[in-house]
């Protein structure tokens, strides 16, 4: 707790001070270019992974970047998407998966959750991955594989998940909102995008990005 302490008060000191015209503007209102759906995981930083700074992205953490359908549980993952996209015009919305995800580790391996329940009932909401891994990849044997294949059938049932939510419907449907699926590798530092021309996820790259 101390070193959190000690950070807080090097902000105050140092870090606003070179950055208060920014957060001075920020008092004012905001206007984030994405809303970015990623895991509670801690080992993922948003603003470092895409190099933005404060006002640039509406985030929402969830266990393994899970969205809901809309409906079964209208709490703050519908709250956030709703507001986002209604009252703050956003215009691209970024569901991004990571290596090594424990709740899709937790999936693969449901005894691991028995005492979790909560967590267990919210990987429903993630269930029909497994469904989609065994269809496209049932030869693989590899644990590590599997894994990393599971955190990508995950990202694409969640935009499937958060199209059912009203506000995001609409807006893809007048084409004022583009979804995209990404998974972040944070032990390379590495970003693949699904690329709607092949079905695949693809390292983004600066000659040849994926077309999300």
């Amino acid at each position: 707790m101390q070193k959190l302490i000690n950070g807080l008060l090097d902000f105050q000191k140092e870090g606003f001070a070179k950055n208060q015209q920014l957060f001075e503007t920020l008092a004012k209102g905001q206007n984030p270019v994405a809303l970015l759906i990623t895991c509670s995981d801690s080992r993922v930083d948003p603003n470092l992974l895409t190099g933005s700074k404060p006002g640039d992205l509406f985030i929402l953490r969830t266990a393994g970047n899970i969205v809901p359908p809309y409906g079964e549980i209208l709490g703050g993952e519908a709250a956030t998407i709703e507001y986002a996209v209604q009252v703050l015009g956003i215009s691209d919305i970024i569901i991004c998966g990571h290596s090594q995800c424990g709740a899709m580790g937790g999936l693969l391996n449901p005894a691991s959750l028995e005492e979790l329940h909560a967590v267990k009932a919210y990987l429903q909401h993630a269930q029909s991955c497994l469904a989609n891994l065994d269809e496209k990849h049932s030869h693989l044997e590899d644990p590590g594989e599997r894994l990393a294949r599971t955190v990508e059938e995950n990202v694409l049932v969640q935009l499937e998940n958060i199209q059912t939510h009203p506000s995001v419907a609409a807006a893809v449907g007048r084409g004022d909102l583009k979804l995209h699926g990404w998974v972040y590798k944070f032990e390379t530092g590495e970003v693949f995008g699904y690329d709607t021309d092949t079905n695949v996820f693809l390292p983004f790259e600066h000659d040849s990005p994926p077309k999300v």
